[in-house]
């Protein structure tokens, strides 16, 4: 076998070396040694071999984690981009959601272009002999002064409210809104009414919101001007009384805020009374404008309002009592203070309001604030309304109400007017849409009117009971969900000392006397 040159060159070293240390080796301990040595050589070729394939392996391997690591860092440096991006489109999202949210917020709606809403009732009633009877939430000598007895079971007129608004808003934020509502009111059956109609625009008026050019307490005030109903007015539905309505022509601004539970409103409403009639001679009538500024303030639950009236030459009216001749005032002022809760008065979940109101002179109409004429510089009047709903179960709820009421000097001096109405409704739900309503009112009124439009002083009791079976296709546990229908049974009767009133109001006319009476009908109610 023929040796690599290294190798050969290794054995004559070993043979030189062996040569040395002894003459006497023989021939075939130098050939062993040389097969020993040649094998040894081969084992080590093996083992350099294969060290060498290792190396080339774990190259192959450095050289892939390199790529590897080089692919790494560039997905590394693509996700860091992407995720830049991402934050960038995120912010750019947000920025656009806000701007948006920004130009789109109004005083009272949150979407630019036309809505539409309206409220009605209609229907029939009648008396156990199936003929024509009196009712209506006012129906009682205290009606007269604002003291209502309960709608339920007890109206027999068509009422219709259509409201149309156009909202907009503009590309520096602020926001406009314009509303008219067209109403009329209607007590004949008929399909045609035209003749007996009572066809209104009740409300026309414009508001301007966020504009930016306020700032401070202006910064998210609302203008308005026109013909409306006040925005922070309220009612007790259930007796069909507001406890506040200020409404007429004129201007404000709402949302005046100084504070983040504080803020205020401010209007001029101006209303007109009776002309008066000099020497008989229309051509000569006096027109009295009465005019109302009011500041309407909120801190939290609690509102405060205060107004002032002005009515110039309306001194110059006269009332006529028993005791002669009161002129009517041509100033006063009114205010008003309540809590609006967010609960069934602190004891329940649900909803609750309490006002107490004040007015003098001309203010001392504390309701319809600013709609009566003929109150005298000496009127005063106090009123107390507070109203409920809550949920007594699964399948029941109560709305009770309390609203009394104390005038004196009204019309004439020395009068006196005194009434307090309880008032309940109860609902138990029997399916998904229908309802048994139950309805008990109790009004004890003290009239002393002094001899104005010769009425007489009178006391006593009056009470109502109606049951109603429902039907209705909103939530059936909300007790202020509409539409609904409703058939209804009424009971009512009173004190036969009420009777003598009045010669012209409902009490003691032919057929509606003390006793007992029984009305009975089916009616609907709408709201959108």
């Amino acid at each position: 076998m023929m040796m690599k040159p290294r190798y050969l060159a290794v054995a004559i070293g070993l043979i030189l070396s062996s040569a040395a240390q002894g003459a006497d080796i023989s021939a075939s301990a130098i050939e062993a040694r040389f097969n020993a040595m040649e094998k040894r050589l081969q084992q080590a070729e093996s083992r350099a071999a294969k060290a060498e394939a290792r190396a080339t392996q774990a190259e192959q391997q450095v050289k892939q984690l390199e790529t590897r690591t080089a692919s790494n860092e560039q997905q590394t440096r693509q996700v860091a981009k992407t995720a830049e991006i991402t934050q960038q489109q995120t912010a750019d999202v947000a920025k656009r959601t806000e701007t948006l949210a920004s130009n789109t917020k109004t005083s009272s709606s949150d979407n630019s272009g036309f809505k539409f809403t309206g409220y009605a009732r209609s229907g029939v009633i009648m008396n156990d002999s199936a003929t024509s009877t009196e009712s209506g939430p006012y129906v009682t000598p205290a009606g007269q002064t604002g003291g209502a007895v309960g709608r339920l079971g007890n109206e027999n007129n068509t009422y219709v409210e259509l409201n149309l608004e156009h909202n907009q808003t503009m590309a520096s934020g602020a926001t406009s809104r314009y509303k008219v509502m067209l109403a009329d009111g209607q007590r004949s059956y008929n399909d045609w009414t035209g003749a007996t109609s009572d066809l209104n625009i009740r409300q026309a008026f414009v508001e301007l919101g966020s504009l930016p050019t306020f700032t401070g307490p202006w910064k998210d005030s609302t203008l308005w001007a026109g013909k409306r109903f006040d925005r922070d007015n309220f009612d007790i539905h259930w007796l069909d009384s507001d406890v506040i309505f200020l409404a007429g022509t004129g201007g404000g601004i709402y949302d005046v805020k100084w504070g983040d539970n504080l803020k205020s409103n401010f209007s001029l409403y101006g209303r007109n009374f009776d002309d008066l009639d000099d020497n008989n001679n229309s051509n000569d009538d006096t027109r009295i404008e009465n005019y109302i500024v009011t500041a309407n303030n909120f801190a939290g639950p609690f509102q405060w309002m205060v107004s002032g009236l002005r009515a110039k030459n309306n001194q110059d009216r006269e009332n006529t009592g028993t005791q002669g001749v009161t002129n009517a005032a041509d100033t006063g002022f009114h205010t008003l203070l309540a809590y609006h809760g967010d609960s069934f008065y602190g004891l329940r979940e649900g909803t609750s309001k309490t006002a107490l109101l004040y007015g003098h002179g001309l203010g001392a109409e504390v309701k319809a604030l600013g709609s009566d004429g003929h109150l005298t510089d000496d009127a005063s009047t106090v009123r107390l309304a507070t109203y409920g709903i809550t949920s007594l179960s699964k399948n029941w709820n109560i709305a009770p109400a309390i609203l009394a009421q104390q005038s004196k000097d009204r019309y004439v001096s020395g009068d006196d007017y005194q009434w307090l109405t309880f008032n309940t409704r109860l609902i138990q739900q029997i399916t998904e849409n229908f309802e048994l309503a139950y309805e008990g009112s109790y009004q004890y009124m003290d009239l002393d009117p002094q001899g104005y439009q010769n009425n007489n002083k009178v006391k006593g009791g009056f009470y109502k009971l109606t049951f109603a079976p429902t039907f209705k296709v909103g939530d059936i546990s909300d007790m202020l969900s509409r539409p609904e229908i409703r058939f209804f049974a009424s009971y009512m009767d009173w004190s036969h000392k009420l009777d003598s009133y009045s010669s012209s109001d409902s009490f003691g006319t032919d057929g509606f006397t003390s006793g007992g009476q029984w009305n009975f009908g089916i009616q609907m109610e709408t709201w959108f």
